[in-house]
């Protein structure tokens, strides 16, 4: 009929801005953060649980290496061994997928490209396996990344032991002296789970200034209350179930979903599913609005963190609901960041129209993913705006401005009126004089899954 060809123009139209709205939200090649993964493959599963999820999120960093380090925890395995054919394994299985994934967001590279920054480490670790005719692949590979023509820090995600990692320390240091280390360090960021290989205190000593996340309980702690565990233990743990992982990633999503180990230990977590202890490691790097890795103490998808010595952070702890838990500054993201995952997952398979993604949020006029900082005067207020926010499917978006009391210096109570609209107003306690307060902004959209795209502002009071 007529009024069928009036129609038809508008959802073309639509359905083309929708593709472009969901192009554009990726961050241009130059502001990716540049990643190396050192991984223990080939023990524990949920090494690959990581690099599955890690694989759906390739377009939003610079995946400059992954390095099968020795596979296992210290005597997990029969054998000394690497074994960089699982990365492979993987990265071919998101090579199938990402020609899609690509239709739903800008910058996933070619699994060629990733296949050729596959690099093997050491099969030996701790400090024996450090010095003279140690060098491995790995090891070189972290210096050639590091010493190219690159102004962003490097950024080192330690899944497994850091033998590689201390190795590559160990050489620069060796070859260009203590002027030539301190330049190379300057350079890098490291997230390490666990200090698997126990030679943290090795690095620190040879290299104080490192920047260095120590996710790992304190001595004396039951190790199960580290800071990364709160990826499986605490919170909605319906979120790791096998029903989850079946429904989300598993089935009918692709043979990257269909490399998902469906089951491995995580007591006193109930399901045995879903576990990912090292993708902390790398959540804490990704530029979704709500971080700054330079800011450990600030908090994130990746955990909140302390300094404890001169460069080294080591785990915080936040209250969710009752629980005051250095595990919460995990598990208190869990809804968002697992409907993030199950929404990614679902670009493997699904055309752009029929699937979830991110809105786009605009905090007081500012479109960029960067945290927001602001000065004002105690006893005044504070406008508050997400005017441009905008959804690239065209759901409804709710909002909601909340302050973040632990990544701040000011812990009396702020008051945010209208706490639920786009735009809200704070009010600034006149004892608040020289203190920070951290505003957060979450848009969720009313898609299937619903997802949420973080802000922070960062108030500092005079």
């Amino acid at each position: 009929s007529g009024d069928a060809k009036v129609m038809r123009i508008p959802i073309l139209l639509w359905l083309a801005l929708l593709l472009v709205n969901c192009i554009a939200g990726s961050l241009p090649a130059d502001q990716r953060p540049r990643l190396i993964v050192l991984t223990d493959i080939g023990g524990d599963p949920d090494d690959t649980q990581s690099l599955v999820r890690l694989m759906v999120y390739a377009n939003e960093f610079e995946i400059e290496g992954l390095i099968a380090s020795a596979s296992g925890t210290p005597g997990e395995l029969k054998e000394k061994v690497t074994k960089p054919e699982l990365i492979r394994e993987v990265v071919k299985a998101y090579g199938e997928v990402q020609n899609n994934l690509a239709r739903h967001a800008s910058g996933y590279p070619p699994a060629e490209q990733l296949l050729a920054r596959i690099k093997s480490g050491n099969p030996n670790r701790g400090l024996e396996a450090i010095g003279k005719e140690h060098d491995t692949d790995g090891s070189q590979w972290i210096i050639r990344v590091v010493d190219s023509a690159d102004e962003r820090p490097v950024n080192i995600a330690v899944w497994g032991g850091q033998t590689d990692l201390a190795q590559a320390l160990w050489r620069v240091r060796e070859d260009r002296g203590d002027d030539g280390a301190t330049t190379f360090i300057s350079q890098l960021r490291v997230h390490d789970i666990a200090d698997q290989d126990g030679i943290q205190h090795w690095i620190y000593e040879n290299f104080p200034d490192l920047f260095y996340v120590l996710n790992k309980a304190a001595s004396g702690k039951d190790k199960r209350e580290s800071v990364f565990r709160g990826m499986y233990l605490g919170g909605d743990e319906s979120l790791t179930s096998r029903e989850w992982i079946d429904r989300h990633v598993r089935n009918g999503h692709g043979p990257l979903g269909a490399l998902y180990p469906p089951k491995t230990y995580t007591s006193p977590n109930p399901h045995g599913a879903l576990k990912e202890g090292d993708t902390p490691s790398w959540l804490y790097f990704l530029p979704n609005g709500l971080s700054d890795p330079a800011e450990p103490s600030w908090g994130g998808w990746g955990g909140r963190f302390q300094a404890a010595e001169r460069g080294l952070y080591r785990d915080s702890q936040d209250t969710a609901g009752k629980a005051t838990d250095a595990r919460a500054t995990v598990w208190r993201w869990r809804p968002a960041f697992q409907n993030d995952f199950a929404a990614r997952m679902d670009w493997c398979v699904k055309p752009p129209g029929e699937a979830n993604h991110n809105p786009v949020v605009v905090i007081n006029g500012d479109r960029s993913r960067d945290v927001i900082t602001l000065t004002a005067a105690a006893g005044t207020s504070v406008a508050l705006s997400a005017a441009g926010t905008s959804d690239p499917d065209v759901h409804v978006i709710a909002y909601k401005w909340w302050t973040y009391a632990e990544a701040g210096s000011y812990h009396g109570d702020v008051v945010i009126a209208d706490s639920t609209r786009r735009t809200s107003t704070l009010a600034i306690s006149a004892d608040s004089t020289g203190k920070s307060i951290h505003v957060i902004l979450e848009a969720t959209d009313d898609g299937q899954p619903p997802l949420t795209s973080f802000r922070r502002l960062v108030l500092n009071v005079e």
